[in-house]
């Protein structure tokens, strides 16, 4: 891992400074009223400062486990404790075309699309959405839209974000009546929203503090982010980069708890990185891979639910450099303990650009690196000194024994699409890359039925009273 005992102290320690010494700034004026209330106290430049007894009270009191039920409730996942989830996220504003080989502007169907092979993904446990739908212009529309058809598209827990504090009601509303009626949504919060309160350095985000409040009325979870890239919002230095972006993270949660003490609420510190030869952001540098996953070390450390990002290959298409640099980046925040790992399968081009394709690969790889996270597995009979001596006294193999046979498929995970045959076979089967394998894969995935959780009932209800533009 790469941040020892010494450094968490200190960059945690550091955190707090931050937020008592410079504190934010940018608060509207009704987060500014909570937070004085609540015993913060105000700059005489304005900035709001919060005392370190105040924040590790906050702490103490906060949500540490939340569960995000899916709308079949059972799919749901358990956020908290290093429990690691990996799903999608970011706003791609394009997407790679496989029968094409070319990017276009990615589109409402594109990002049901996208979501309905989370549905069919066994390493993908939720599905924040990827993928702006840039063929609809209206912010409400948009919001709508963008819920309705993560909603449609599986089953599973699913994030959308929000425009502005007054579009989160009719989403809400549209759930509730999804569900059953209302207050079913509240009960059943299938869906969290993910909330950026912060742009750093230590910035509210007036709107999204509004979407923050709204969200706590209504009880949608929160995901909320703090997104600093190191060397231009953020200093250069990782140690720094992730002191400032601990201390954004925190003051969300000390706001959020203010709102309604112990509410859902989910930290997501996305450390990223620029290359500072260009200032562009770099997804899939080494950097980028030891920040977030400190950033998961430092939010177990306080017991927080932590969510960070990876698998932000720069990489255009799904070639070696993509492979590398999502194996390592979710590899290493994986092995960290992070609760969620946003942005780490499906997407290309430093999250401008995603692919139907490079998410059913990153599936497969991620089946691999979550056995990585299990570990060596010590249970009854693992060690088994009988068998061993039988074995080497007689077969001479461990092929065919009892214990052999019951772990094939308890103790090993195998590739749906990476490739194990003899070179001989595979060229005689064809010579199928793994690009190949998942162009065949994704057709195979549209060509099932669709997702049927939503009643078609309630779909053509919803379609008759609200906006929607999905194809049906």
């Amino acid at each position: 891992m790469p941040l020892d005992n010494s450094k968490l102290a200190h960059i945690n320690d550091t955190a707090f400074d931050i937020l008592e010494r410079i504190g934010v700034s940018g608060a509207p004026e009704d987060i500014r009223v909570l937070a004085l209330e609540h015993s913060a106290t105000e700059r005489d430049d304005g900035r709001i400062t919060f005392s370190r007894s105040l924040v590790e009270d906050i702490i103490a009191g906060a949500c540490k486990r939340v569960e995000l039920p899916g709308f079949i409730r059972d799919r749901g996942i358990e956020i908290g404790g290093g429990r690691v989830h990996i799903g999608t996220g970011g706003a791609a504003v394009q997407v790679l075309d496989a029968a094409t080989n070319t990017f276009r502007d990615s589109t409402l169907q594109d990002l049901h699309s996208l979501m309905r092979i989370v549905d069919a993904c066994d390493n993908i446990h939720y599905s924040l959405r990827p993928v702006v739908a840039r063929d609809l212009e209206d912010p409400l529309t948009l919001d709508i839209n963008t819920a309705f058809a993560a909603m449609k598209a599986t089953s599973k827990p699913i994030g959308t974000s929000f425009f502005e504090p007054a579009n989160v009601t009719p989403v809400v509303e549209m759930f509730n009546a999804a569900l059953g009626g209302e207050g079913t949504f509240k009960a059943q919060p299938f869906c969290f929203a993910s909330v950026c309160h912060v742009v750093p350095p230590l910035t509210l985000a007036e709107e999204a503090c509004g979407v923050m409040r709204e969200c706590v009325r209504l009880g949608m979870p929160l995901q909320i982010c703090s997104a600093a890239q190191a060397g231009a919002t953020s200093p250069a230095a990782l140690a720094g980069a992730l002191a400032q972006g601990l201390a954004e993270s925190l003051a969300g949660l000390v706001l959020v708890n203010m709102m309604q003490p112990g509410f859902p609420c989910i930290l997501a510190f996305l450390p990223f990185i620029s290359d500072l030869r260009t200032g562009a952001m770099t997804g899939g540098s080494g950097e980028a891979a030891v920040a977030n996953a400190a950033a998961a070390q430092l939010l177990l450390n306080l017991g927080l639910p932590s969510t960070v990002s990876a698998g932000m290959t720069d990489a255009k298409t799904a070639d070696t450099q993509s492979g590398y640099e999502k194996g390592y980046t979710i590899a290493l925040a994986a092995q960290s303990g992070a609760d969620m790992i946003n942005l780490s399968v499906g997407m290309l081009g430093s999250i401008m650009a995603a692919s139907n394709e490079a998410l059913v690969i990153d599936n497969d790889m991620c089946g691999a690196i979550l056995r990585s996270v299990r570990g060596v597995e010590m249970f009854e009979g693992s060690i088994d000194l009988d068998m061993i001596e039988q074995v080497v006294t007689g077969e001479g193999h461990f092929l065919g024994t009892a214990q052999t046979l019951d772990l094939m498929t308890k103790e090993y995970v195998y590739p749906s699409l990476g490739d194990r045959q003899s070179v001989n076979d595979w060229l005689e089967s064809g010579a199928q890359t793994v690009w190949d394998k998942a162009i065949a894969r994704v057709a195979e995935i549209e060509a099932q039925p669709a997702p049927s959780h939503l009643p078609a009932d309630i779909e053509a209800a919803l379609r008759a009273r609200m906006p929607i533009h999905l194809k049906d």
